[in-house]
């Protein structure tokens, strides 16, 4: 029935065109969000508020329509605007620097999707192709990366008051993990997980790096916008499971990345099948080839198809990454792909 509602709903939201831009309202439009739940639909739409009243009939037509779809018990349309102002703060000019060549954010749009055992095994993967390397892990109320990386103890100062990132595999790394005991919960509000975030961007001594990879927290919210607005991002991968209510939230990732005018570099499907242990046969078991299409539609490059596997789930709860515990394996070898293919990027 989910489904059903939500596909009746895109087929009238597909026929408006946004009077301002006179683009189609379609899944490509990130001026538009449409979050549908327990039969309640709402819907918000990006405008110029100049151009306010141009939308009085659309929203009307628009409530009108959806309101006869079954099952649907409610619906609200909500205009927003984000204000333009000159920023001083651009891309060239970040406010938070550090000196990489390259700064690649890890997304998700939804928690579960395997965000974080990505980034350990992708920058494990950067720097098996000798690269300099290092992990931000920037997801204040789950961080994963020490565990992951293998990673104990706390970080020390340098002569500068600077921390000095713990390190392993030769892979730098810096997480609020480090600081915090590991059953102690980040109870912050928002200017708390800024300032925790800029410290490890500023108050960090890097080194000279190739790439930083920073492991963001799932969803889109202040986290991540400041990350692309305030530090020089070079480009995100995105990484979804196969499955629909996994691929609608990657859509506003992608879209998210879209506004503040980072790239897209690639998008991952993760948990993409499993392989019987007893049967040796290949199951889908979240769905197949969603990832794929969702790339090709936001004309962004497919990275690749990763299996659900017991090993790399072992491994990664050990602080052993795949290109370590099993060099020669298939799954070592895929990201060994990712990563070679991203290094041929010209981004």
């Amino acid at each position: 029935m989910i489904n059903d509602i939500t596909n009746s709903v895109n087929e009238i939201i597909d026929k408006y065109i946004d009077p301002q831009t006179k683009k189609p309202f379609n899944k490509n439009n990130s001026d538009i969000n449409i979050n549908i739940k327990d039969g309640h639909v709402n819907i918000t739409i990006n405008i110029n508020p100049i151009y306010k009243e141009n939308y009085t009939q659309l929203i009307s037509g628009m409530k009108n329509d959806l309101k006869k779809i079954n099952n649907i018990l409610s619906v609200n349309v909500i205009l927003t605007s984000e204000k333009t102002t000159p920023n001083k703060e651009t891309n060239n000019n970040p406010k938070w620097k550090i000196n990489a060549k390259k700064i690649i954010a890890i997304a998700s749009g939804k928690g579960g999707v395997g965000k974080s055992t990505f980034t350990t095994n992708f920058a494990v993967a950067l720097k098996q192709l000798n690269k300099k390397v290092g992990i931000l892990d920037a997801d204040i109320y789950g961080p994963s990366i020490p565990r992951m990386m293998g990673i104990t103890g706390k970080p020390i100062t340098n002569e500068n008051k600077k921390l000095i990132p713990l390190e392993n595999y030769g892979v730098k790394c810096m997480s609020i993990g480090f600081l915090i005991d590991v059953e102690t919960p980040a109870i912050w509000r928002g200017p708390m997980v800024m300032k925790a975030l800029e410290q490890m961007y500023n108050g960090v001594e890097w080194g000279d790096l190739d790439y930083l990879i920073v492991d963001l927290p799932p969803g889109t919210g202040d986290a991540q916008l400041s990350l692309a607005q305030s530090s020089k991002l070079n480009g995100s991968i995105i990484v979804s499971t196969p499955q629909d209510v996994a691929l609608i939230d990657a859509r506003k990732g992608i879209n998210m990345f879209k506004k503040v005018n980072v790239p897209v570099l690639g998008i991952v499907e993760n948990m993409s099948y499993f392989i019987c242990d007893s049967c040796n046969k290949r199951h889908e078991i979240f769905s197949y080839g969603g990832v794929k299409k969702e790339a090709e539609k936001y004309n962004a490059p497919f990275l690749g198809e990763l299996p659900l596997d017991k090993d790399l789930r072992v491994q990664s709860d050990e602080g052993h990454p795949a290109c370590i515990a099993n060099p020669d394996g298939e799954i070592a070898k895929i990201y060994l792909s990712i990563a070679q293919s991203i290094i041929n990027q010209k981004n």
